[in-house]
């Protein structure tokens, strides 16, 4: 096998990956553990404090995962040490959002209360009525919630009611003209 396409990594301090036979990758940190299993077409090794994801072959396939392997250790070696966080604001006459125990409880103008479980592994602060703080350690969970709460209202592009991200900017249209 030919040690095509490498790309390092390097592990920061107080972070540790461990490598199980099948490619099974687990990383721990401060903030706590993830474990993955990736392709075991591919090769990962660990060397001089960075580690290294080499490929077999030069196909574009090899090369997609390759770069998606790498990707996603980068994300839980970052979640371990650092976690991630996406905020939520809300915008609207009587939309508002608490947190009761493992329950979002969103009030978003329908004739009844949403209510979304936070998943094990997620937290969810409000420290507004209006704005909602998700973070965690795993990348893909954080942000799969923050899509599942933006998904209950998203915002409109009259007025710009509804759930968006922090970062997010609503292009306006403009509405009807009196004649």
């Amino acid at each position: 096998m030919s040690r095509v396409g490498k790309k390092l990594l390097q592990i920061p301090e107080g972070v540790t990956i461990t490598l199980n036979p099948g490619n099974e990758v687990i990383v721990k940190g401060a903030k706590g553990e993830l474990s993955y299993k990736f392709n075991e077409k591919l090769t990962i090794a660990i060397e001089d404090g960075s580690l290294g994801v080499t490929r077999p072959d030069e196909t574009k396939v090899m090369r997609q995962l390759h770069g998606t392997t790498r990707a996603l250790i980068g994300n839980m070696v970052e979640g371990v040490s650092n976690g991630f966080k996406k905020e939520l604001l809300i915008e609207g006459v009587g939309y508002r959002a608490n947190v009761q125990g493992k329950i979002l409880n969103l009030a978003m103008g329908y004739s009844h209360p949403v209510n979304l479980e936070i998943e094990e592994g997620i937290t969810v602060e409000c420290p507004k009525n209006t704005h909602i703080v998700i973070s965690g350690i795993d990348k893909q969970r954080v942000g799969e919630f923050a899509a599942n709460v933006r998904a209950v209202r998203p915002p409109e592009p009259y007025k710009g009611k509804g759930i968006r991200y922090s970062t997010e900017r609503i292009r306006r249209k403009e509405g009807k003209k009196a004649a």
